[in-house]
């Protein structure tokens, strides 16, 4: 029986010939790097952000009746994990900004149509976070987890840690929404600084496309927790304990 290695386990040699930079042979050694580079990045991207959308998916699911003794508490543990995740999605676009924007204009029209407007993943995420006026699949769970539990999102806000894992739950959200955000106002700032006022490679408008992108989840609970500045209402006052 043939042991099993980390190189069998990961695929690392599949892995490692993924990297097929499109710039010409005739091209300087420092721009076939730069656009290898590129493409790690990428990849590496695609890869957490794989991560990210299933682990968005377990947290839903577990917000999601029916409810088992556990599922609060692992809805927590994966949005928790995704605040982290998002970090790293975070520094490698800031590691990003070490391309050399000389070496990026070489290869880039090399990339024909291909953007990275056009990743599946990230359509993924959004639909599952929604966006500045609409709410995705998350926080509707959430509501529903909240009702289970004979409460309401605004009187989890109100009572704060009173309302337990509820409101740690409120909390994890937004640490997710504001992790997701900070990496698209971030990737929005090293396009602008690497092609300007330039159209995208997939057609698109290139920053003003990113712009209008840029979204902060979760409206609703954000609008509920201002209220708490307001005082409690009548209507808020706690109806059930989680």
């Amino acid at each position: 029986m043939t042991t099993l290695t980390y190189a069998d386990y990961l695929h690392v040699e599949t892995l490692l010939s993924l990297q097929e930079p499109r710039t010409p042979d005739t091209a300087s050694r420092s721009v076939v790097l730069a656009e290898h580079f590129f493409i790690v990045t990428h990849q590496a991207s695609e890869l957490w952000l794989k991560q990210i959308t299933v682990d968005l998916d377990a947290a839903a699911q577990a917000m999601t009746p029916p409810y088992g003794p556990e599922d609060d508490e692992l809805a927590l543990e994966f949005l928790q994990r995704t605040t982290d995740l998002l970090r790293v999605l975070h520094e490698q676009v800031v590691a990003l900004e070490k391309l050399p924007l000389r070496h990026f204009a070489e290869f880039r029209p090399f990339l024909d149509g291909a953007s990275g407007a056009q990743s599946a993943q990230f359509r993924v995420l959004a639909r599952l976070l929604g966006g500045n006026r609409q709410e995705g699949r998350l926080y509707r769970a959430f509501e529903r987890l909240a009702g289970h539990h004979g409460s309401s999102v605004a009187e989890v806000c109100a009572r704060g840690p009173g309302a337990g894992v509820l409101n740690r739950l409120a909390d994890s959200l937004l640490d997710v929404a504001n992790g997701y955000w900070r990496w698209k106002v971030t990737h929005l700032a090293l396009v602008s600084k690497m092609v300007g006022n330039r159209d995208g490679t997939g057609g698109s408008t290139g920053v003003d496309h990113l712009a209008r992108r840029v979204t902060l989840p979760f409206p609703r609970l954000r609008q509920l927790r201002a209220q708490v500045h307001q005082g409690p209402t009548a209507e808020d006052q706690p109806t059930g304990i989680p």
